[in-house]
């Protein structure tokens, strides 16, 4: 990924207003979320309509239903839950007021919020319209009032995790930096490996919603314009946002 892209707050740490803020979030975040949700929403009416679902999805989820074993039921229990909007909220909510703490950046601690929330945004109107049933396998977890496409659990935990992972890259330690933006990546794989396991969505709704997150997660970093061009991370930088 792009060096400025992911330092791109350490590059340029000025003090948006928040006028500022708010139209570069409607410009930069809410334009592209409105195609990202039109692109999601065609393709979960391709894959109920021309593609009348797949095959081999359906298999899929049977061999996974017919090897469930009673250690990996509690298990993927616990990684499924990471996934729950209750979960991702509380995390995020921490993260956000350490964050703010921490650096004193507003402008740099909602980016968390913004990609969860966009992505919720996209997932509750797109999931509403595409109405996709869940695989016909037994259901582990409640099934929630939405449609199985795209996977929610899955679009939350890798909105937020992938935007904890762009923002551990400010972490000095090298060994120390590399650990967390493993574990980040690693999360939502597991999430979206236990819904799969648990019966609760299709291989193409888990898919779509990994995209949603990461699609949101990317318009979430890049919502506030910074002055990056020619830029670096210099030493002064990293010392402004360590204090």
């Amino acid at each position: 990924m792009n060096h400025t892209f992911v330092h791109r707050y350490e590059i340029d740490s000025s003090r948006p207003s928040v006028g500022s803020a708010l139209r570069d979030f409607a410009l930069r975040v809410l334009a592209p979320a409105v195609i990202l949700f039109g692109a999601i929403v065609g393709l979960g009416f391709l894959i109920m309509g021309p593609l009348g679902g797949l095959p081999s999805e359906e298999s899929i989820s049977r061999s996974l239903a017919a090897g469930r074993t009673s250690t990996m039921n509690s298990i993927t229990a616990v990684w499924s839950h990471i996934g729950n909007t209750e979960i991702i909220i509380g995390v995020c909510v921490v993260a956000v007021a350490l964050i703010w703490w921490r650096t004193k950046q507003w402008w740099y601690a909602v980016i968390p919020a913004i990609a969860i929330a966009m992505q919720a945004s996209v997932f509750v109107a797109a999931t509403t319209i595409a109405d996709r049933k869940r695989p016909e396998v037994p259901h582990l977890d409640p099934a929630p009032p939405t449609s199985s496409y795209p996977s929610g659990h899955m679009g939350a935990s890798t909105a937020l995790y992938l935007t904890f992972a762009l923002m551990a890259q400010r972490i000095e330690t090298v060994w120390l930096r590399r650990l967390v933006t493993v574990v980040c990546a690693v999360i939502p794989l597991l999430v979206g490996y236990a819904r799969l396991y648990r019966g609760m969505h299709h291989l193409l709704d888990v898919l779509v919603g990994m995209v949603n997150g990461i699609v949101c997660a990317l318009l979430a970093w890049h919502y506030l314009r910074r002055r990056t061009t020619g830029g670096r991370v210099t030493e002064a930088a990293r010392e402004a946002v360590s204090r």
